[in-house]
């Protein structure tokens, strides 16, 4: 089982290397992270526009855009925490990334419980910030308290439940498969053909959509779901 968090936040790990990217993509997972993996810094921009993550992991060595360069831009379009990696480990090296907008530098290679605890660091930093709140039509997502709303009235829901209705809301418009959805919140728990996707969909509509209301989630047959406006 892995670990549960009051709120999931959204990391993008940029790699070129298939392997470094898809064990950090396991590891931060497994913590309780939504996470984003991007092969090269032009992508990463492009996913970035669509979606500011709550943290960028970037390596600095790429093809085309390198992790300076991507630094650089995404500093430019925010406040996002930014923590480097590197096979370096000179002082100018380290200067050059720090000066470029990065909140911190790993050297590979590196313990993944170390990078980790640079990720909470990062994050907690972060945290103080005015209370962070996601909407959709007039659906509300206290993102402190993990209370919803809908139209001012609140709507109970369970910790996967809200879970689940927070993925959907952080990709609004967006067909999200089942497969999407079992590996964004349930992790390692369930194979691919559970069925508890559109269980939990069920219950999440069946509370949204008290006293009449329009329904919100969407089915997609034979691929998933969305959050849409009817």
């Amino acid at each position: 089982m892995r670990a549960q968090v009051a709120e999931q936040p959204h990391v993008l790990v940029v790699d070129d290397d298939a392997k470094i990217a898809a064990a950090l993509r396991r590891a931060l997972i497994y913590e309780g992270y939504q996470v984003e993996v991007a092969p090269d810094g032009q992508i990463a921009l492009n996913r970035a526009r669509e979606r500011m993550p709550d943290l960028a992991i970037l390596d600095i060595m790429m093809p085309g855009i390198d992790g300076l360069e991507v630094t650089r831009r995404l500093r430019a379009e925010g406040d996002v925490p930014i923590l480097l990696l590197t096979a370096k480990d000179g002082t100018a090296d380290r200067v050059r990334g720090l000066d470029s907008g990065a909140d911190d530098y790993l050297v590979k290679p590196f313990a993944y419980e170390e990078l980790l605890a640079r990720v909470r660091a990062l994050l907690r930093r972060r945290a103080p910030r005015a209370r962070r709140t996601l909407r959709y039509a007039d659906v509300v997502m206290d993102m402190a308290t993990r209370e919803v709303r809908r139209a001012d009235q609140l709507i109970p829901t369970t910790a996967k439940e809200f879970d689940l209705l927070q993925h959907f809301m952080r990709n609004p418009g967006q067909v999200l498969r089942r497969e999407q959805l079992l590996d964004a919140v349930w992790g390692f728990d369930f194979g691919a053909s559970s069925n508890v996707v559109d269980v939990y969909v069920g219950y999440l509509r069946q509370k949204l959509e008290q006293g009449g209301r329009p329904r919100l989630l969407q089915t997609v047959r034979g691929v998933g779901y969305i959050l849409k406006e009817e």
